[in-house]
């Protein structure tokens, strides 16, 4: 068997290259893959949610499944409560966290956010074991605080309380977020609706009515699929879309001239349509497009 710490650090190393590329929600294909290390193949993910690779003798990464069977989630205490792999304490996977927690070793968890998309968060730390409600306690932590010096154990200072409610407040704003964005995306089949640029890792899913707003919603009715160009123009309001789902322009923009990204890439959409999700309960709120048109209108 390899070592232990060494095989973490190379999963987390690997993670935060993937992570670079293609953001933060990470496609189970990729994961189910994994990574190539010392000649082994590593994958990160499997059926089961408490997963090891057989390259080391304790579980690596634990996963929250969209829909799935477990009702995994955080306490008032900023602190995930996982649920044990089925209702024996002493099933291999429930005795290998438990041996984590004996040894204060980091592992990964991904959240599922969609079917086939999860979030990766690591490190994170089994803190807690309870047999009698077949769950443990895991807490979140951040790359920033970790060193190889102190052997990625966790330490308990006077700061872990507000450090653990920080990162759980900042994880769930990103489950949320994510969330959104991939439900947005789904329904506009991976492309950008307004130019239909198909690469998922330049999409953004825009809000209508802005989420500082007390009525905006993180749902698909409130959203756009739309390129990091498009998005910035929209939100800068060099371009609307009307309730009728009809893209405009702003009339400086149409009259200024300044090469074939604004010729092609803003110019020519004037006028045309909106390209829309193939479900209609899911095209934009047209009381949402009609809120921001009319500031688009005045100037933003």
């Amino acid at each position: 068997m390899e070592d232990d710490l060494s095989v973490r650090l190379a999963a987390f190393a690997w993670l935060s290259e993937q992570v670079n590329i293609l953001g933060d929600v990470l496609p189970r294909e990729l994961l189910a893959k994994g990574f190539t290390y010392k000649g082994t193949t590593i994958p990160l993910i499997a059926p089961q949610g408490i997963f090891k690779p057989k390259i080391i003798e304790l579980p690596l990464t634990i996963t929250t499944a969209p829909a799935g069977p477990y009702d995994d989630k955080f306490g008032l205490d900023g602190l995930l409560f996982y649920r044990y792999r089925g209702n024996d304490p002493n099933h291999r996977d429930n005795v290998g966290l438990r041996r984590l927690y004996e040894l204060k070793r980091p592992l990964i968890y991904f959240q599922g956010i969609t079917p086939g998309r999860y979030l990766a968060v690591w490190p994170v730390y089994v803190v807690g074991d309870h047999p009698a409600n077949l769950t443990f306690q895991v807490e979140l932590d951040d790359m920033a605080n970790v060193s190889v010096e102190r052997d990625l154990t966790l330490v308990n200072t006077q700061v872990a309380e507000a450090r653990r409610a920080y990162l759980t407040t900042t994880i769930q704003v990103r489950l949320h977020q994510r969330a959104f964005r991939e439900r947005v995306l789904d329904a506009y089949r991976s492309q950008c609706a307004l130019c239909r640029l198909r690469h998922r890792e330049l999409l953004d899913a825009a809000h209508i009515l802005p989420d500082n707003l007390p009525d905006s919603q993180p749902v698909v009715t409130n959203g756009l699929s739309l390129c990091k160009l498009h998005h910035s123009a929209y939100d800068s309001f060099m371009l609307g879309i009307s309730p009728d789902y009809v893209i405009q322009i702003r009339r400086d923009i149409l009259t200024e001239e300044d090469g074939p990204m604004l010729q092609f890439g803003l110019k020519a959409l004037h006028n045309t349509k909106l390209t829309l999700p193939k479900n209609e309960s899911q095209w934009p709120s047209r009381n949402a497009l009609d809120y921001r048109y009319q500031k688009f209108q005045l100037g933003g």
